[in-house]
């Protein structure tokens, strides 16, 4: 059941839960995350950032949109931190039901523009679109680890929201992209998130939760967070055990070498529904 993230996050901001948000990076992470969230009746958003859409081509798009029309659970296909207005374009074009633009490291104003640009053009479509607030360390193909987090002002929450029009608002209250290094220790500032719910109605994202305690992340979900996007933790599980599988050097074929990296990854997404309050939550839609 293919949807737009407008329609996907209102039942989830009703009901006060999360979708995960899991990056994909080939068909086979793709189908296992469907398989998965089907395993768990759960509602998921398929993303995938403007650099994983350069490898997997936008030609692809066609495949997970058939693989989602025959699924009876609810799904989003979703740009992930597309950079540019071109680049939210090309998505729209070839299929994606939701965009993200990125322009949070700009001044406000040019954030507040550039989305109001992409929410005229994507809402004509039935396209949603979410922008970010706040910054919450580097973004990279890379997925590297920023030294400073500027959080998200409440009030400039609510005028974001209200002057751009956007359907979800990325937050920044202590996250960051990626793994965390050993010597960095996350700690979300639910207090942060209070005030942002206490001013906004619109549904909530929190990116770069990774290296955060479950107990933050379930405590952000149990005060309003509705979309928490995944992927270093799914691919990590996937490449850890491709690594373990290919030490066999007499396997070649990629029915016996990708089943059990699928296995593994599927794990920690079942993990993640859980933790989201996820699971079940199909039947809701």
């Amino acid at each position: 059941m293919l949807m737009n993230m407008k329609e996907l996050l209102a039942v989830a901001n009703e009901n006060n839960f999360a979708v995960p948000a899991f990056n994909i990076s080939d068909y086979n992470m793709f189908n296992g995350i469907m398989e998965a969230s089907e395993e768990k009746n759960a509602p998921v958003i398929i993303a995938i950032h403007p650099d994983e859409l350069s490898h997997i081509k936008p030609e692809m798009v066609q495949g997970i949109i058939a693989r989602i029309n025959r699924s009876p659970i609810p799904a989003v296909i979703h740009l992930d931190h597309g950079g540019s207005f071109d680049q939210v374009i090309a998505a729209i074009q070839a299929g994606f039901t939701s965009v993200m633009i990125d322009a949070s490291t700009a001044p406000y104003e040019e954030n507040v523009a550039t989305c109001q640009k992409v929410c005229e053009a994507a809402h004509a479509v039935n396209v949603s679109v979410e922008g970010e607030l706040g910054t919450i360390g580097n973004i990279d193909s890379t997925e590297t680890i920023g030294s400073d987090i500027l959080y998200t002002d409440p009030q400039q929450a609510k005028d974001f929201i209200d002057r751009t029009g956007i359907d979800c608002l990325a937050i920044a209250i202590g996250t960051s992209h990626g793994i965390y290094p050993k010597d960095m220790k996350p700690e979300l500032r639910i207090d942060v998130l209070d005030e942002i719910k206490k001013v906004v109605t619109a549904p909530l994202v929190l990116h770069g939760g990774s290296s955060n305690k479950d107990s933050e992340i379930a405590k952000s979900v149990e005060h309003g967070v509705n979309k928490i996007n995944i992927s270093s933790d799914i691919k990590a599980a996937y490449y850890k055990k491709m690594r373990e599988v290919l030490a066999d050097e007499g396997l070649r074929e990629p029915n016996q070498i990708q089943p059990p990296c699928l296995e593994a990854m599927k794990e920690v997404a079942y993990q993640k529904i859980e933790l989201f309050q996820a699971d079940g939550k199909a039947a809701l839609y």
